[in-house]
């Protein structure tokens, strides 16, 4: 059902990231849930899985990525983990309570570059 809805222009809490592996040199598109951020230079992804996940490492080691939300690439970098204190800095207030929760050991945050002119983002297999 994410994979569907994921990217989608009129579904803005879902996009997909787009990412190569970093043993693999696979291209790969997964759908991710974007934490609703009160910053327009951010996006904010939580880890339910932890900051160990394949492609938050693979996207860690790349120093960055492709995120299609909203129907538009948007090139992203300087990936770094961050814990539930700065993310609930950037997290908008409606959402601050399930960033606090403790449902995520972790947040991916990256900084937002603007849309790509290439198209569609590289890769369209699935995993990490």
């Amino acid at each position: 059902m994410s994979r569907a809805l994921a990217g989608r222009t009129w579904f803005p809490i879902w996009g997909v990231m787009h990412h190569v592996g970093r043993r693999s040199s696979r291209h790969y598109a997964i759908p991710v849930a974007l934490v609703p951020v009160v910053r327009d230079d951010v996006f904010l992804i939580g880890l339910p899985w932890g900051p160990k996940t394949n492609w938050a490492q693979n996207v860690l080691a790349a120093g960055g990525a492709t995120v299609t939300w909203k129907g538009r690439d948007v090139a992203v970098s300087q990936p770094r983990l961050v814990g539930t204190d700065e993310a609930a800095t950037v997290a908008k207030p409606v959402m601050r309570w399930l960033v606090a929760s403790g449902r995520f050991p972790a947040f991916l945050m990256l900084k937002r570059r603007g849309p790509s002119e290439s198209g569609p983002g590289p890769g369209s297999s699935t995993g990490g």
